[in-house]
């Protein structure tokens, strides 16, 4: 996996220790693998950010830091997935997260469209908050499903492939020195 890259792109935990205004994420700091770049916290962080991107509520990434810190995920990249969801985003699939659930609930499909809007949200939602609960719960546990079995895999095969470059460089290796 990217560990270099990641490293780089995240903050580390001593910078956002030394941040005040990050000063109530001190408690995080007690559980080393919610930073920590390895194939379970990863994997993890990948099932905590991607199920809470699809949650149609607002604060959605304090919403993955929480669940994060519990299911000892690494914390930058289960918040950093939740922008999967972002003002692009979010009105073709919250769209389609409804019409899953209409499908899975058999329910009546209503027209409407998606406003980020306070008028919208006390209007429009009340009329179809069951179908997008619906919809966004089983395809947020789909996608952060498939996303945690790819990054198993992805860092199962990652490591395979190190481990074979390896043999084949010892081997070289001998070969040289039996010359």
């Amino acid at each position: 996996m990217p560990k270099k890259l990641l490293r780089k792109v995240f903050p580390s935990p001593e910078q956002v220790q030394q941040n005040e205004s990050l000063r109530f994420l001190r408690p995080l700091f007690n559980k080393p693998n919610l930073w920590h770049l390895n194939r379970r916290s990863v994997a993890r962080a990948f099932f905590v950010g991607l199920f809470a991107a699809f949650l149609p509520l607002p604060f959605q990434m304090v919403i993955a830091a929480f669940i994060a810190f519990y299911a000892n995920a690494n914390v930058p990249i289960s918040v950093g997935l939740v922008w999967v969801s972002n003002p692009i985003t979010i009105p073709p699939l919250f769209y389609a997260t409804y019409r899953l659930g209409v499908w899975l609930l058999d329910a009546p499909q209503r027209e409407f469209s998606i406003e980020l809007s306070l008028d919208w949200l006390l209007t429009e939602l009340g009329q179809i908050w069951q179908p997008l609960w619906v919809g966004s719960l089983t395809a947020g546990l789909m996608m952060s499903t498939l996303g945690f079995l790819c990054v198993r895999a992805a860092w199962r095969w990652h490591a395979i492939a190190n481990w074979q470059r390896r043999r084949l460089n010892r081997q070289r290796l001998h070969q040289h020195k039996d010359d």
